[in-house]
């Protein structure tokens, strides 16, 4: 797992939290080695790996929330930093839920309604939303919101939430939102772990959209934006030691993230469980381009500044920040031959 030592020096030792993606595999098991960096990796589920590392930053490298990354620097905190670098990636209109007899296809009939969502400073929530707002025209103030647990209650928000007055936003700690959802009494769920109602195939749960992949398609070409969910953060006292550290790894996590993509559009040998799995990466790469998951500041920066904006107006963010406010500077630039 470790780059080559530079002669006469020891390796910089640093520990990173990730979930188990494909396209950081060689990364974390040392295929890609990291220049000057001996890395101990630590393979998580991503709301552990938030959870402890806003809380009390427990490593030094860590797949993060961008609502929650974003949250903290919008509000002063400088202990973290990042790099342009999302592991996690997707599309959120498939990430509301409906009972079936609710409003299938009619995302304004969610206007004035109560609409459940796990954690306001959640990326996904907070692409839901925005969705909702600029594409459909829901007005975010008049909708009742209600935090919780999706299919278990006592969810918190995982970082301080102090939101304008204008929300509407209220705590259920006694029963699930998916309970809720079934009862009648949420019109909607916005959540990326699907609610339990839904995972069993009842039939009593369906998405908003009924057809949510020709929308995320249709959303993409009309914006040029796919929705990016986590970044890689750093703790910042380690940057200020070694501030090479974050080029280093955006580059390791560069070369890690195209090997992936090379195996995932390979059809000689489909590397998933999963039929089709190369058409559909060819599918993806004849409407997004052939880096079709890109990492790096500019590639991002529509995505970027629609999703601070969101954030912005959501009170998730203090301040309005603008995309290189968000990583260290040594990775904004690049030198060329």
């Amino acid at each position: 797992m470790s780059g080559a030592p530079i002669s006469g020096r020891e390796n910089v030792h640093l520990t990173l939290a990730i979930n188990d993606y494909d396209h950081v595999r060689d990364l974390v098991t040392g295929r890609v080695p990291v220049e000057g960096i001996d890395l101990t990796c630590l393979t998580l589920s991503v709301e552990e790996i938030f959870w402890r590392f806003a809380r009390h930053r427990e490593w030094d490298v860590s797949e993060m929330s961008m609502a929650k990354y974003c949250s903290l620097r919008a509000g002063g905190d400088d202990t973290i930093t990042a790099i342009p670098v999302f592991p996690s990636r997707a599309f959120r209109h498939s990430a509301i839920f409906v009972r079936a007899d609710g409003p299938i296809d009619d995302p304004a009939a969610l206007a004035g309604q109560r609409i459940g969502v796990p954690e306001w400073t959640q990326t996904a929530t907070v692409w839901a939303r925005g969705l909702l707002q600029h594409s459909y025209g829901v007005d975010l103030t008049g909708v009742s919101w209600v935090r919780g647990g999706t299919n278990e209650p006592g969810r918190v928000e995982g970082i301080a939430l102090d939101l304008p007055p204008e929300f509407d936003v209220t705590y259920e700690s006694e029963r699930s939102l998916n309970d809720l959802l079934l009862d009648g009494e949420i019109a909607a769920l916005i959540c990326p772990h699907p609610p339990a109602a839904f995972e069993s195939r009842s039939g009593k749960v369906v998405r908003l959209f009924s057809d949510y992949r020709a929308v995320e398609e249709e959303y993409f070409e009309a914006t040029g934006i796919f929705p990016p969910m986590h970044l890689i953060a750093l703790r910042a006292d380690a940057v200020e030691r070694h501030p090479w550290i974050a080029m280093n790894l955006f580059e390791a996590f560069l070369e890690a993230k195209q090997r992936g993509l090379a195996r995932a559009i390979d059809p000689n040998t489909p590397r998933y469980p999963v039929p089709w799995s190369f058409a559909n990466a060819q599918a993806a790469e004849k409407l997004m381009g052939e880096d079709f998951w890109p990492y790096g500041l500019e590639p991002n920066r529509v995505a970027l500044e629609a999703f601070l904006s969101m954030l912005h107006e959501q009170g998730a963010a203090k301040r309005l920040l603008e995309p290189e406010e968000l990583f260290a500077p040594s990775v904004l630039d690049r030198f060329v031959i």
